[in-house]
C-alpha cells in the first residue's frame, strides 16, 4: 500500500484525559525482574539518540536503557512501520537526578513566565510535561522504571520526521491529539498529524500506551501503562543499571 494511502487510512488519535496521578500510583507493582538493556543493541529500523546526554544535562547517560520487554515491543513496533520509516529512541530509563533536574527546570521556567500561579496550579502545569521525581518503590516516576520511552519517527536516512513540535516542547501543540481538533490544517500540519497517527497506532498495536500531553512519550509495563491500558497491576518498579558498584553492593550486602 502506498504510504500516502496508508496515512490517509489511519484513524484519529483518541482524546484521553490527563492522568490522575494519585489514582495511577495506587496500581500495585509486581516487578517481573527484567533487566535493563541498551537500545543501541537493536538493529534497524531502530535508531538511538540519547537526547539528554547530548544536551549536556547533568547525570544523563550516553545510552537509552529500557526493560527487556520494552526493547522487544519497541523493535516489533519499528518493524511494523512502512518501508523507509524508522523509530528514533530519545530517552528511556532515567536516573533520578535527571528527573529532578528536568522537573526543577520546567517548574522554574513556568514560575518565571507566570508568577501569579498558585503552587497547586504551578505543580499541575509542570507535571503536564514532567512527572514529579519519585524513587518510592510503590510509586516511582515512569522513566525510573525502564518502562517509559520517548520516541519519534525518522526517514530512511535517519532524519527525524516532522511531528509538529520538537521533542520536549512544553506547548499545547505537544499534546498527542492537538492536530485532531483543528478545523483546518495547513499541508505541513496535516503531515505532522499523519506522522503522529502513524507513531501512535504502531506503538499502540504492540502494547504501548501514550501519555496524552506528550506525543513522544509511551509506556509499557509501568504504572502509567497500567492506568491507561486498564491493567490490574504494573510489571516494572524502580530499576537500576547493572554497574559494578550496584552489582557488588547486591553481592556483598
Amino acid at each position: 500500500m502506498p504510504l500516502n494511502t496508508l496515512l490517509n487510512a489511519l484513524p484519529p488519535i483518541p482524546t484521553l484525559p490527563a492522568p490522575c496521578w494519585e489514582q495511577l500510583r495506587c496500581a500495585p507493582i509486581r516487578d517481573n525482574g527484567e533487566r535493563l538493556v541498551p537500545m543501541s543493541l537493536a538493529p534497524a529500523p531502530v535508531n538511538v539518540f540519547p537526547a539528554y546526554a547530548r544536551m549536556g544535562i547533568p547525570g544523563a547517560v550516553q545510552e537509552c536503557f529500557v526493560r527487556e520487554g520494552v526493547y522487544r515491543a519497541l523493535l516489533a513496533a519499528a518493524r511494523s512501520l512502512p518501508n523507509g520509516i524508522g523509530i528514533i529512541v530519545l530517552d528511556g530509563w532515567r536516573p533520578w537526578q535527571v528527573q529532578q533536574y528536568l522537573f526543577d527546570t520546567l517548574h522554574e521556567a513556568i514560575q518565571h513566565q507566570q508568577p501569579g500561579l498558585s503552587e497547586a496550579a504551578l505543580l499541575e502545569r509542570t507535571r503536564e510535561f514532567v512527572s514529579v521525581p519519585s524513587r518510592d518503590p510503590l510509586a516511582p516516576s515512569p522513566h525510573l522504571t525502564g518502562g517509559a520511552v520517548d520516541v519519534t519517527l525518522c526517514d530512511a536516512d535517519g532524519l527525524p520526521l516532522d511531528m509538529g513540535t520538537l521533542f520536549d516542547e512544553a506547548l499545547p501543540a505537544s499534546h498527542s491529539d492537538y492536530f485532531e481538533h483543528l478545523k483546518t490544517l495547513t499541508p505541513q500540519q496535516q503531515k505532522a498529524r499523519d506522522h503522529r497517527r502513524l507513531l501512535y497506532h504502531s506503538m499502540h498495536q504492540h502494547g504501548f500506551t501514550n501519555l496524552p500531553s506528550e506525543w513522544w512519550h509511551y509506556d509499557f509495563g509501568d504504572q502509567l501503562w497500567a492506568y491507561y491500558g486498564a491493567h490490574d497491576h504494573a510489571c516494572y518498579g524502580p530499576a537500576e543499571l547493572d554497574t559494578i558498584k550496584n552489582r557488588w553492593s547486591k553481592q556483598l550486602g
